[in-house]
């Protein structure tokens, strides 16, 4: 990404990204980290934060070698955390308070994707969904953004999906979260409006990220066509949008033909086609 596209931070500045350790999450740290911004990472693997830590680091060294002097490297701190905790955000806002830092980019990126009927869906992971998708993205706003409004300043971006249009049989339960956080966003957006702190929705279609669990061909056909994009460029498109205190973007222009289509399909079409998806997915 062109540094141009991201306001350079002033190593005072501090964003805070839930994901943190791998796939959108670890891209947007290393943007940020690289055009100075203090970083707090947020996942639930420590293994796989350290080593994202570890990259942030040495990536944002190297830019700093080859930047004006006076530049330098962004401090980082680590956060292990089950986001499907009850008290996930207030463990965070103490461990943030704790390192004396102050959050003012706030990036709700972690999610998880399953395809099943709700009714035949593991208790647990139907719990973990909305926690890390909804409750805790909630509390998180709710710890930060009073704080940012009293400075004046601040961002939030938080992640939807093209899904929030398609609350069908066995993407239920991850397309009415995604609905969830949209509207909510589009709440908190209004109820900051004239505060300085702006509320951005990303709504992406499918992105090529392992969150979706198909074969390399897969993948690459997907890309080709332009119904998956490259995770970087979905970075890209979120932060400039973010920046820009827009308040929200779909990338491809495949993902706003399907939309209006998508949520006007009748019932009798949606099942037709699920029965048709069942006989390949069984287990759903």
């Amino acid at each position: 990404m062109n540094s141009k596209a991201i306001p350079f931070g002033d190593f005072k500045s501090t964003a805070l990204i839930t994901g943190a350790a791998g796939g959108m999450g670890r891209i947007y740290a290393l943007k940020l980290a690289e055009n100075g911004y203090n970083l707090v990472l947020v996942d639930i693997s420590a293994e796989r934060l350290a080593s994202a830590a570890e990259e942030i680091r040495a990536s944002a060294a190297s830019a700093a070698a080859s930047a004006d002097a006076g530049h330098r490297e962004p401090r980082v701190l680590v956060l292990q955390q089950d986001l499907s905790e009850m008290d996930a955000a207030g463990k965070i806002a103490a461990a943030v308070r704790d390192a004396g830092m102050q959050v003012d980019i706030l990036i709700n990126n972690a999610g998880l994707f399953f395809l099943k009927e709700t009714a035949s869906a593991d208790r647990r992971m139907l719990s973990t969904i909305m926690m890390v998708h909804n409750y805790t993205p909630l509390m998180l706003c709710r710890e930060f953004v009073p704080l940012m409004k009293e400075r004046g300043h601040g961002y939030v971006l938080n992640i939807s999906s093209l899904a929030a249009w398609m609350p069908w049989p066995a993407v239920g339960m991850y397309a009415n979260t995604k609905r969830f956080i949209k509207a909510f966003s589009r709440s908190l957006r209004i109820e900051c409006s004239g505060s300085g702190v702006s509320v951005t929705t990303a709504c992406f279609g499918a992105v090529d990220t392992p969150l979706y669990p198909l074969k390399p061909s897969l993948r690459k056909l997907a890309v080709s066509i332009a119904v998956m994009i490259p995770p970087q460029k979905a970075v890209e498109k979120a932060l400039k949008a973010m920046f820009r205190r827009r308040k929200q973007l779909m990338p491809g222009l495949v993902n706003h033909i399907f939309r209006p289509v998508a949520a006007v399909l009748p019932d009798c079409i949606v099942t037709s086609v699920y029965k048709l998806v069942r006989k390949h997915f069984c287990n759903l």
